[in-house]
């Protein structure tokens, strides 16, 4: 059995502690993710890359995250990890204050976000839907992240939890319900320390409407099956001329 621990100072006010665990023998490979600042505060669980469990510092309470169908999670598993987490916090905390005079005059790397946008289902006019704008593979967390609709702000989005890749960067999910009508457009905007100036934005416009196909195929059968019998009737008519 192994155990790392990965230290890692963001910002120079900011530390994460990646807790990574795994054996040889066994299938699944879990990991810890703490993470604070002077403003920020998180800890999660995962196993296989996967988000299982979160603690809600702002509700005080922990947060499965899997569907009741991943038979390896049980949720008596993770009575008192909440309580856990505040432990972990406070060394995380007495970590930053450390960190930042040990690291304070080094250079720092950044990764900029690669990030993409997609439903969750197909847009249709009028049915209710979530927007996903996933940004991944950057260094060091956070990114910024808003919504507009029809060049409009939005605010009524949630963010996931912040996730380690396997590569040592970051990726998270936002999420906005929309009700789209036709002619909407969405945009997700990110910003990020590692492209200052240039935050990236990714456009949703892609909306159908409700029964267009199904009459617009109709419609076009419906001619070329008229034009089929009008030209077959005109050689027809035509032949007999020739007798």
């Amino acid at each position: 059995f192994y155990l790392h621990l990965h230290l890692f100072v963001i910002c120079s006010k900011k530390v994460i502690l990646l807790w990574s665990c795994w054996d040889h023998t066994i299938v699944h490979n879990s990991f810890v993710f703490t993470g604070c600042s002077d403003t920020e505060k998180e800890e999660l669980y995962g196993t296989d890359g996967e988000e299982v469990f979160h603690s809600d510092f702002i509700g005080k309470k922990g947060l499965l995250t899997l569907p009741d169908f991943a038979d390896f999670v049980n949720s008596t598993s993770y009575d008192g990890f909440y309580e856990q987490s505040v432990g972990s916090l406070e060394v995380c905390r007495n970590y930053l204050d450390i960190q930042i005079k040990a690291y304070s005059g080094s250079d720092e790397k950044t990764e900029p976000p690669h990030t993409s946008i997609y439903s969750k289902y197909d847009v249709m006019v009028g049915v209710e839907n979530d927007l996903i704008c996933h940004m991944t593979g950057f260094f060091p967390p956070p990114v910024i992240i808003s919504w507009t609709k029809n060049s409009v702000n939005v605010t009524e989005f949630m963010n996931s939890q912040y996730r380690p890749n396997h590569d040592g960067t970051f990726n998270i999910f936002s999420h906005l319900k929309i009700t789209p009508e036709e002619g909407d457009i969405y945009s997700c905007t990110v910003g990020h320390k590692a492209i200052l100036g240039q935050p990236q934005t990714k456009t949703w416009v892609d909306v159908a409407l409700p029964g267009v196909g199904p009459s617009v195929f109709c419609g076009v059968g419906l001619t070329l099956g008229l034009l089929g019998v009008a030209t077959g009737t005109f050689f027809l008519v035509k032949g007999n001329n020739c007798y």
